[in-house]
């Protein structure tokens, strides 16, 4: 490395890594690296799709990195075991060590089977990541189709998967507490109705919380158990332990914190974004929508420094959440600026293909940025000054 030219690395190729990646590819001067565990994108959002796919459409949650990922940033496939902060050098899995003068941190999220339920860690199967629903697939493909199928949760994971199951003529039961909870009640009502159609069986209330799982069954809070030749857990996702492991700040969850700028509240020539990334304490949702635009903010942050420059304290805008049911049925529960939910929705069919055009545009959007980087453009979000309790007080070299 030398004074005029530096070298950027960014942990992680999900959609906030790609996206930075590219972004800081504004620079023609950079070295930009990304390192990632496996050598293809994973579109997360069709990891649902996937798991009920045949060989013939094995792919469909993947894309080749060479149609999205910026020509000049050189792929590392390899994982990230440690980040030595001080002497600006990250240790890989392969034994290896990389150098870098700036890092963006964007190792995503994961599926979390809690180790609280007696047998969810060894008979549940988490659908977050490309293993995890490869393994379901797997799974399901040996599997009779009248065998029951449980689904534990129903945020828009468990919504989107338990749909696609019963859409793929399987027999499922949707267990949770409450379903959609983030969503206003008309559009719940949307995708009650939905689920319905599609022959999903609903099991909400106070007493639908799972207790125990066993390889056949799973057993709810007030004794009841609900036969599940597989039972699919989607109650909840993590983090890596990375930032953590490597003695940076994280909050509860294990997010690197970060001020306003996405800058590491212990070092300012690390930046973060995407699921893994806690401004100011308050994390955005975690989803392809903020993770876009975070990762390139963070990377114009790491560009600001670089040049001498004040980086901007900005935030992300949420629209919207987008939930497929089958494939032929969705909701569109439209959000205000700060995430909270309108009444405001669009159901059904019209649904189905808003969801699949923003599919689509994601892929889109990474493919422009890497052709043009600095062409993505993002609203402005909303003021989130008054959320960081105290000023990071973060050294600048």
């Amino acid at each position: 490395m030398t004074p005029n030219h530096s070298t950027v690395l960014v942990i992680g190729g999900g959609y906030a890594g790609v996206m930075a990646a590219n972004r800081l590819k504004t620079r023609n001067d950079l070295t930009v690296k990304l390192i990632n565990p496996r050598p293809e994108f994973v579109e997360r959002i069709r990891l649902h799709q996937l798991a009920v796919a045949d060989e013939s459409t094995s792919r469909v949650a993947l894309a080749d990195y060479g149609t999205v990922l910026n020509a000049g940033v050189q792929l590392v496939v390899d994982s990230v075991e440690r980040i030595d902060a001080a002497a600006h050098r990250v240790t890989l899995a392969s034994g290896a060590t990389l150098d870098y003068d700036y890092l963006v941190y964007a190792v995503g999220s994961t599926g979390a089977v809690p180790d609280a339920v007696p047998g969810a860690a060894e008979f549940a199967y988490p659908l977050s990541e490309f293993e995890q629903a490869t393994r379901l697939r797997e799974r399901l493909a040996d599997l009779a189709a009248p065998a029951p199928i449980v689904v534990v949760g129903a945020g828009l994971t468990g919504i989107e998967a338990a749909s696609e199951f019963a859409g793929a003529g399987r027999h499922v039961t949707l267990v949770s507490r409450v379903i959609g909870p983030s969503l206003s009640r008309a559009g719940r009502r949307s995708v009650l109705r939905q689920l319905a159609k599609v022959g999903v069986t609903l099991v909400d209330g106070d007493a639908a919380t799972v207790t125990a799982v066993g390889p056949d069954h799973v057993v709810l809070a007030d004794g009841r158990r609900l036969l599940s030749a597989v039972t699919v857990w989607t109650a909840g996702f993590g983090v890596p332990g990375l930032a953590a492991a490597s003695g940076l700040t994280t909050d509860d969850m294990g997010r690197l914190v970060t001020d306003e700028t996405f800058t590491s509240v212990d070092d300012d020539r690390i930046a973060a974004a995407g699921d893994s990334a806690s401004p100011s304490r308050v994390p955005y949702r975690m989803s392809c929508q903020a993770s876009l635009p975070m990762g390139a903010l963070a990377a114009d942050t790491v560009l600001a420094r670089m040049a001498g420059e004040t980086a901007a304290a900005v935030s992300v805008p949420m629209s919207a959440q987008c939930i497929s049911i089958g494939r032929r049925g969705g909701t569109l529960q439209f959000q205000r600026r700060d995430d909270s939910p309108t009444g405001i929705h669009i159901g059904g069919r019209a649904g189905a293909l808003i969801k699949e055009q923003v599919c689509r545009f994601t892929l889109k959007w990474l493919s422009g940025e890497a052709a043009e980087p600095g062409s993505y453009k993002s609203l402005k979000g909303p003021d989130r000054s008054a959320l960081a309790a105290t000023p990071s007080a973060v050294p600048v070299r």
